[in-house]
């Protein structure tokens, strides 16, 4: 079973799957997404899609509502592509309540993916703790900027007060991956998803020391299915933990 641990909603959908079917790719974790740079031909239309990212990441709710209708539409085409997670926004004090709504209550696999404001990594808190509640529903964090080097060690300290939630750092923790990759193994409740990485060395080395909890993933539309996945094959000697990274952990963590 080959699992992408880590896609956004295309526009169309039938897109991601095309992707997924050339990278040989049985399955892929999927997240909501606000903008679709999938969408984008030129640069000033890839500006358009990234400023609804960046007013999300500031806290505002635009496109929410939307974005939560293509993922459900998402999942109810293609039942047995995909794994859907949902979000919730953080720094609210019902989280646990949206995280019951939201989704358990719509049968999703986990939360994410969830990015807090630089430094702010403590709000995630009160999600882990609703994570708990729930059985230890896996919770997938964004790893690259704006998540800072401290915000890594944040999660680090947040995993082993709740050592039950499975921790997904995303793209290999971005500029601080040699951070990412020490408190990953020095923490038994994280993981640490591949995808996006800057160089594949940085990916060799991962798989290295967490051979067990790190995790194929393409970032798409941000990345490629295809290419993750090479990275992935090139970096990985032996066929054991291939097989492991390339979807035998997301499919022990998300079963």
């Amino acid at each position: 079973m080959i699992i992408d641990a880590h896609s956004h909603v295309h526009d169309p959908v039938e897109d991601h799957i095309a992707l997924l079917d050339e990278a040989g790719v049985d399955k892929a974790v999927l997240f909501m997404s606000r903008p679709h740079p999938e969408r984008a031909r030129d640069l000033t239309a890839l500006r358009e899609e990234m400023a609804l990212l960046h007013r999300a990441l500031a806290g505002g709710d635009a496109g929410r509502e939307t974005a939560w209708r293509e993922l459900d539409a998402a999942l109810t085409a293609y039942p047995d592509r995909f794994l859907g997670f949902g979000s919730v926004p953080l720094g609210t004090p019902d989280v646990a309540e949206l995280v019951d709504r939201d989704v358990v209550g719509r049968g999703l696999r986990g939360i994410g993916e969830l990015t807090p404001p630089p430094d702010r990594a403590a709000l995630l808190e009160p999600v882990l703790r609703a994570a708990t509640d729930h059985d230890g529903l896996p919770v997938v964090v964004h790893g690259a900027a704006p998540t800072t080097a401290d915000d890594l060690r944040t999660l680090a300290d947040l995993a082993r007060r709740y050592p039950r939630v499975p921790l997904v750092v995303s793209q290999l923790g971005g500029a601080h991956w040699i951070d990412a990759i020490e408190l990953v193994r020095d923490t038994p409740s994280m993981f640490l998803e591949l995808s996006t990485a800057s160089i594949v060395f940085a990916v060799r080395l991962a798989i290295a020391e967490i051979p067990r909890r790190t995790l194929f993933g393409s970032d798409a539309p941000y990345g490629d299915p295809v290419t993750a996945r090479i990275t992935v094959e090139r970096a990985t000697s032996s066929a054991e933990v291939r097989e492991l990274v390339l979807g035998g952990t997301a499919e022990q963590l998300l079963s």
